[in-house]
């Protein structure tokens, strides 16, 4: 006589609640997870050729690495170098690029601020020994149109008296100057001319005179061609 198996129905009420396995399937590539990730990617290695081809863009150049003075003689601890992007090269050719050798015995013509690019415009040949630059400001309509770094000058001085018809007297023969910046900023002012000229130090006593005309416009400058 045969026996049947018995049955446990609460064991078989168990078995049935659990789920049947499923098998993993890989994404494909109608998976928009999968997209998302291909532009993730794509983003990122365009976005680090950008970098590193802006990085190729910058030119080193040299800055001023102090406040350096007008007539100052440039050392190589007066400047440093640092990296600028140019918008084009015609901005490029007016500094001084730190790839190059910097001339010897050059003096500013203009004063610098500490981090200020150094323009090529802005040097000059060393003066001579015997000469100091000094910077005077001049009514513009009282400066001869042309002007420019190199050009020779006479200066000249109105009396103090001006109801007397005081007549001008010959200050400052024959002088160099080392520059005549022009105002290009519309919000600056341009009713004065900034003159740097090279003033020989024997002219102490005529030197202090055009100083103090400069300041309640009595100087006149005469360019000598």
């Amino acid at each position: 006589m045969s026996r049947k198996p018995s049955r446990n129905p609460a064991r078989d009420e168990r078995l049935s609640d659990v789920p049947a396995a499923t098998r993993t399937r890989s994404p494909g590539w109608r998976d928009p997870r999968l997209w998302i990730g291909v532009v993730l990617v794509t983003g990122s290695v365009v976005a680090g050729a950008r970098i590193m081809a802006g990085a190729d863009d910058m030119t080193s150049v040299w800055a001023a690495a102090g406040d350096l003075a007008v007539g100052q003689t440039l050392q190589a601890d007066d400047l440093t170098a640092t990296r600028v992007r140019f918008a084009d090269a015609d901005d490029q050719q007016r500094y001084l690029t730190a790839d190059d050798q910097l001339p010897a015995e050059l003096t500013l013509t203009r004063p610098l601020a500490r981090g200020e690019l150094v323009p090529a415009g802005a040097l000059g040949e060393a003066t001579a020994d015997d000469t100091v630059a000094v910077s005077i400001a001049v009514p513009a309509e009282h400066v001869p149109t042309g002007l420019a770094r190199g050009s020779r000058v006479d200066v000249w001085v109105i009396g103090e008296d001006r109801r007397s018809r005081a007549a001008a007297e010959l200050v400052l023969a024959d002088v160099v100057i080392l520059d005549a910046p022009v105002v290009t900023d519309s919000f600056a002012s341009a009713t004065t001319r900034q003159l740097v000229l090279a003033v020989p130090e024997a002219e102490e006593e005529s030197l202090a005179e055009v100083l103090a005309a400069s300041g309640d416009d009595r100087v006149r400058v005469v360019g000598r061609g």
